[in-house]
C-alpha cells in the first residue's frame, strides 16, 4: 500500500527521469518550462508529490493521482484494518475505485464507533494522528460504574502505563451524568481509553468517537454511512 510517499524536491524528481541530467533540470527551472499542478515553478526546492501534475513545456511527466479524503460514522462490528479474513472492515463500507490505496488515519477497535478518516494522502494523516501535532481525540464515553471526580484529576496529571514504560499526555475530561463523560486525548495508544478508565476499574460498556482536531462527525451520516470531504475541511488539517 503505497500511502504515505514523502513529498520530493522538483529538481531531484526530474534528475531522476532518463531524459534528463542535472545541467538540464537547471536550465529547464531557470527558463521557467516547469509546471506544477498548473503553476510554472523555477524554485529547485519546490515540492512535488504523488499527487502532483508535472509538465515540461506540454509534455506531462507525471499525470498525478486524485488526493481522497472520506469521513465515515464507523459502526460496531466491523475492523479498522483494510483487510480481514474473518470480519467487514471499514474499507468494505467504501463504494469507490482504488481502495487499495486507502489507510486509515486514526484506527478504532471493533466495537468502537464514530468519526473515522479514511485517505490515500500519508502527510495529511500523519499530521491528524501524530501526538506532536497536540490535536485532540474527543470521544463520548459510557462506563459500567459511576465516574468519580477524581477521574478528572487523575487524567490531567497522565497516567502511567507499566506496558509502554510511560506517561499519558494530560487528557481533559468531562462529565455529563453519573456514568458518561466526554474525554478529549492527544495521543491514541493502544485500547488507550479503556485502559485509563480500568485505572478506576471502572469498565467501559461503549466508546464513541466525535471529533479528531477540527473534524467533526458529520450529525447527517449514520452509521456505516460515509462522504467525501470538502475541501475546508481538508485545508483545516
Amino acid at each position: 500500500m503505497n500511502s504515505c510517499v514523502a513529498a520530493m524536491r522538483v529538481d531531484r524528481f526530474l534528475s531522476n527521469l532518463a531524459q534528463f541530467n542535472r545541467k538540464q533540470v537547471r536550465l529547464l527551472l531557470v527558463e521557467r518550462r516547469v509546471s506544477v499542478d498548473g503553476v510554472i515553478v523555477s524554485d529547485p526546492h519546490h515540492d512535488v508529490r504523488e499527487f502532483s501534475r508535472v509538465c515540461v513545456d506540454d509534455n506531462v511527466l507525471q499525470a498525478g493521482k486524485p488526493a481522497l479524503y472520506f469521513m465515515l460514522h464507523k459502526p460496531q462490528g466491523c475492523v479498522s484494518a483494510t483487510s480481514d479474513p474473518q470480519h467487514p472492515t471499514v474499507l468494505d463500507l467504501l463504494n469507490e475505485p482504488d481502495k487499495a490505496d486507502l489507510h486509515i488515519a486514526g484506527r478504532l477497535d471493533f466495537n468502537t464507533t464514530g468519526l473515522m478518516l479514511i485517505t490515500n494522502d500519508g502527510q495529511w494523516s500523519r499530521r491528524l494522528t501524530q501526538p506532536t501535532t497536540k490535536l485532540p481525540k474527543v470521544y463520548l464515553v459510557a462506563t459500567e460504574q459511576a465516574i468519580g471526580a477524581e477521574y478528572t484529576t487523575t487524567f490531567a496529571a497522565g497516567l502511567y502505563f507499566a506496558f509502554e514504560d510511560l506517561t499519558t499526555q494530560p487528557a481533559e475530561l468531562e462529565l455529563l451524568g453519573p456514568t458518561t463523560a466526554r474525554l478529549s486525548i492527544i495521543e491514541g495508544r493502544y485500547h488507550q481509553v479503556k485502559r485509563m478508565f480500568g485505572h478506576f476499574n471502572n469498565k467501559v460498556i461503549s466508546l464513541h468517537r466525535e471529533r479528531m482536531g477540527p473534524l467533526e462527525l458529520d450529525a447527517a451520516l449514520a452509521p456505516g454511512e460515509y462522504r467525501p470531504l470538502t475541501l475546508e475541511e481538508i485545508l483545516q488539517v
